[in-house]
């Protein structure tokens, strides 16, 4: 593993590039090499944006998944839909703790009330050109009476609720159906950790 910190990274220079919903920095920087010595400038951009945090909703006592549908923007050109089928997640506000998200965000777009948290991972989904870090839980929750449409009007959001069993999920996945990150991770967690939570689970509530 490398030896090297953030100070083997010189930015020289860091401009505004847009300022919209999202924001993106240009940076000019050069860092430490690999044979010794520095290297040249590169001019980068960042896609900057706030933290996030993604939640995997889970009945172990009925063995199914809460997941929500949502048009998502970055597939409108590489998929037949751009409607996705994903976990409950939302971005960090301000001196919100990540447990505070997931709590948020599973009433907002599901209608959920989280039972118990468990941390999965925390990852950079594409530290290349982005410097977005993920908060990834998987939550424990009673999916009866799940379903419906909701999300907030006012940010734009329709969001629809599917209940399916945790099979039926797995087979999406191997199939390429669900394919975003957050989802994949987390259900191969699942894969591995589900018999030790249905285990723990107790009498249902």
């Amino acid at each position: 593993m490398t030896d090297f910190k953030r100070d083997d990274v010189e930015v020289v220079r860091r401009d505004a590039g847009f300022r919209g919903f999202y924001r993106l920095d240009v940076l000019t920087l050069r860092h430490r090499l690999f044979a010794g010595g520095w290297g040249r400038e590169l001019r980068r951009e960042l896609f900057v944006r706030p933290d996030a945090v993604c939640v995997l909703p889970y009945d172990p006592w009925l063995d199914q998944l809460v997941l929500v549908e949502q048009m998502r923007i970055g597939a409108l050109d590489k998929r037949a839909s751009p409607w996705m089928l994903e976990l409950v997640a939302g971005l960090f506000d301000a001196d919100e703790s990540p447990e505070e998200v997931a709590h948020r965000e599973a009433q907002e777009e599901a209608g959920l009330q989280l039972i118990a948290l468990t941390p999965i991972a925390r990852y950079f989904p594409s530290p290349g050109g982005s410097d977005e870090h993920v908060h990834l839980y998987c939550a424990t929750v009673d999916s009866r009476g799940a379903g419906g449409v909701h999300g907030l009007p006012e940010e734009g959001e329709d969001i629809r609720v599917h209940v399916i069993s945790r099979e039926a999920a797995l087979e999406r996945m191997a199939l390429g159906e669900i394919d975003n990150a957050a989802s994949i991770i987390a259900l191969q967690w699942l894969q591995l950790h589900g018999g030790a939570l249905r285990a723990q689970a107790g009498p249902q509530p």
